[in-house]
């Protein structure tokens, strides 16, 4: 038996995947001497500005009291680096067949914006100490910081997110949505950059936990997993188009405790102080010092007239 010829199959699919119709919307064209932003350039950039944040915990382990500014001058510099590469090709990504190129402008721009982001580590620093201090009180298990910067997957998350939000501040586009998502596929953890986080944040367990664009968290905020931070149906406009750049996420205010599951929709306000139970789903503001939980089915005996105790205020 001859060999079956499938030329002619191949040949159709490269015809039919190389029609402009077909990848309309779903291709980039690239042009030559743009850079491109590069997975594994941003995964050292996490490195090392986890390392800088974190010193002796990400990166080189051996460093000490007396080495520790050698340690991050050098880091700070290779960050830098790195970060200039990133940021142009964050700047120079476009999807408009009229943008203008990738010149040198660009670049002068991109190093002014990694060196203004080095400027914020400090205080990108300051604030990531509440969040493991957050997590240190918020958890019995938890037994000193190191184990909470080392293990808890929340660390990370928020890490990469206040990391992100710098970024998208100064302006960098596309690069921030690409170091949070990281996080995302690490952690499971799903923050928008362009979410706003006041201090002492922390997210206990972590897993399936999403927060908006336009969320606003205030300050000491715990959430649980499986806390959703979202939007209600996306809004059309009179061609059926999403309407985009509006705000629809949640504002979370001060000292308010969001438990596994719950699902919190639209602009509305979760008072300060307010506590929210597990798989509750919000659609209305709480006032400050509120609690929605579940009411609990009636048990037997209450159906039939008897009391029966409840844990339900």
């Amino acid at each position: 038996m001859s060999p079956v010829n499938f030329t002619h199959i191949l040949t159709q699919a490269v015809d039919e995947l190389s029609d402009s119709e077909s990848y309309k919307g779903l291709f980039h064209q690239h042009r030559d001497g743009d850079p491109l932003p590069s997975a594994s350039a941003l995964r050292e950039i996490i490195e090392l500005a986890r390392s800088i944040l974190f010193p002796g915990y990400f990166g080189n382990s051996t460093v000490n009291s007396r080495t520790i500014k050698y340690h991050i001058g050098v880091d700070v510099e290779k960050l830098f680096e790195l970060l200039i590469e990133q940021i142009m090709a964050g700047l120079c990504f476009c999807e408009d067949e009229d943008c203008q190129e990738c010149t040198d402008s660009k670049r002068d721009t991109a190093t002014k914006l990694a060196a203004d982001f080095i400027s914020r580590l400090p205080e990108m620093r300051r604030m990531l100490a509440t969040d493991v201090e957050a997590a240190y009180n918020g958890d019995p298990a938890a037994e000193s910081y190191g184990e909470v910067i080392s293990c808890y997957p929340a660390i990370r998350a928020i890490s990469n997110y206040r990391i992100a939000h710098e970024l998208l501040v100064l302006g960098v586009q596309l690069i921030p949505r690409i170091i949070t998502e990281m996080a995302h596929s690490e952690t499971g953890i799903d923050i928008h950059p362009s979410a706003q986080i006041g201090s002492h944040f922390t997210i206990d367990h972590g897993t399936g936990v999403v927060i908006g664009a336009t969320t606003i968290i205030g300050n000491n905020v715990k959430l649980y997993q499986g806390v959703t931070l979202g939007a209600k149906s996306f809004p059309l406009d009179e061609d059926g188009n999403p309407i985009k750049g509006i705000i629809r996420h949640p504002i979370i205010e001060d000292d308010v405790i969001i438990y596994s599951n719950a699902t919190i929709l639209g602009r509305i306000v979760i008072g300060k102080g307010a506590t929210i139970g597990g798989n509750i789903w919000v659609t209305e503001d709480v006032p400050a010092g509120g609690r929605v939980v579940q009411q609990p089915h009636p048990s037997p005996l209450q159906r039939r007239g008897g009391k029966e105790d409840s844990f339900v205020k």
